[in-house]
């Protein structure tokens, strides 16, 4: 059992305990495997503790020197206890010069103090007392996340303007590149936000009727990202040209914006939309399909009906992106009726058109042609999957060239795809 003889407000700074009638400093660091928070304790005298109850600003600096080594006792390991008391003197009893020197020799943690409101001009000027003249029992976080995004930033030679750090915290990515993408207009200041619109207002009518399509082939949710690229080339262009003076991240983060919204739009549509529109062939309607075969390349079926309620395009597109995957990647679409198919090759951007010729009796087998042509990405295989189910193998004609010896086709196929 132990009694708390001091504690501040904030729950995480250091305590005060008496533990069997020796005097401890006792705080949270880190976590054990369980990912539950480790506790760390060590002795401390009469004097010390006049001096944490005292001096907020030394209380802390002694918090942020005690830091590492929790760090380095790891989830299971013990504090190096002689370490921690060595800090006591230096920290809360000497000079702050002497202070300031032992902190150019040891490790600690900026972070903890500049959340707690240290100078952060001082501290970079190794001046640590004075910069916790502006010290506070209640921490601000954000604070010291900014800090370290500015270090990063300032790593890779980024220098922010006022606009450009204004775009990121529109978007929510000022602290952190890996923050999802959102619209944060209460994060700009006032005097800003005007000016920021107009940057979204420019993204917004480079891309205005651009869209970002599913691609079931990764799955229900994945989006095409070569969509996803053509619109971020077409967004940052334009940015650039129409506000020359905005830096790469704010350029950047105003056309992940765009895409994100675009893709989330696609995510949250019905699959039917996902239909080609504006097919240019001249498909006879009487050839539309009234039954299909769906088959992937594990032997798995699924029948289309004309009467079903989704088109066949739609279920065909929702059987490969719950199929698909690294060793299924090759999927069928066949009229039995009419003796012809298509055989998609997502490993190779490619497809074949499969007629029958003749069929087969008991005395032979059938005969087919089969023809190859290369595939354009996701949008391509969509053009040619919705072309098929409108029309059949014939308005595919247009679509090629359809190659029908398959060594000339492997020659086509890497000269696109040079290895």
């Amino acid at each position: 059992m132990y009694d708390i003889v001091f504690t501040r407000h904030s729950g995480w700074i250091p305590n005060v305990i008496r533990e069997d009638g020796e005097l401890m400093l006792t705080l949270g660091a880190g976590a054990d495997a369980n990912h539950e928070p480790r506790t760390f304790t060590f002795p401390i005298s009469e004097a010390h503790l006049a001096v944490i109850r005292e001096d907020l600003a030394r209380h802390l600096l002694l918090w942020s020197a005690v830091l590492p080594l929790c760090d380095a006792a790891g989830t299971r390991g013990r504090l190096d206890e002689n370490a921690a008391v060595a800090l006591l003197d230096p920290i809360l009893l000497a000079a702050p010069a002497d202070v300031d020197a032992l902190f150019q020799r040891i490790r600690w943690d900026r972070s903890r103090l500049i959340a707690h409101g240290a100078d952060i001009a001082l501290l970079e000027r190794g001046q640590v007392c004075a910069a916790m003249r502006s010290a506070t029992e209640t921490s601000n976080g954000k604070r010291a996340q900014e800090y370290h995004a500015n270090r990063r930033r300032a790593e890779r030679g980024k220098v922010l303007g006022p606009l450009d750090a204004a775009m990121l915290r529109y978007t929510g990515q000022y602290l952190h590149g890996a923050s999802v993408v959102r619209r944060t207009p209460d994060a700009v200041d006032a005097a800003l936000l005007p000016e920021v619109r107009r940057v979204v207002a420019t993204a917004e009518q480079a891309c205005a009727g651009m869209r970002i399509g599913r691609d079931p082939r990764r799955g229900k949710h994945a989006t095409d990202k070569r969509d996803w690229e053509r619109m971020k080339t077409t967004v940052e262009t334009a940015v650039r040209r129409a506000h020359p003076g905005l830096a790469d991240d704010a350029v950047h983060t105003v056309s992940l914006l765009m895409c994100s919204e675009a893709a989330s739009r696609a995510r949250n549509a019905p699959m039917d939309d996902e239909e080609t529109v504006g097919l240019h062939a001249h498909i006879d309607e009487g050839a539309r399909k009234t039954l299909l075969l769906f088959t992937d390349d594990k032997d798995v079926e699924k029948k289309w009906q004309q009467n079903s309620p989704r088109t066949a395009t739609a279920e065909f597109w929702d059987f490969v992106a719950t199929r698909s995957s690294a060793d299924n990647e090759v999927f069928t679409i066949e009229d039995e009726e009419m003796g012809e198919g298509i055989q998609l090759h997502f490993y190779a951007d490619s497809i074949a058109r499969i007629t029958t010729l003749r069929k087969g009796t008991d005395t032979s087998e059938p005969e087919y042609r089969v023809q190859y042509s290369l595939v354009d990405g996701m949008s391509g295989y969509r053009n040619l999957v919705s072309t098929f189910v409108r029309g059949g193998c014939a308005a595919l004609e247009q679509h090629g060239p359809w190659i029908s010896d398959v060594a000339e086709f492997e020659r086509a196929r890497r000269r696109r795809n040079p290895r």
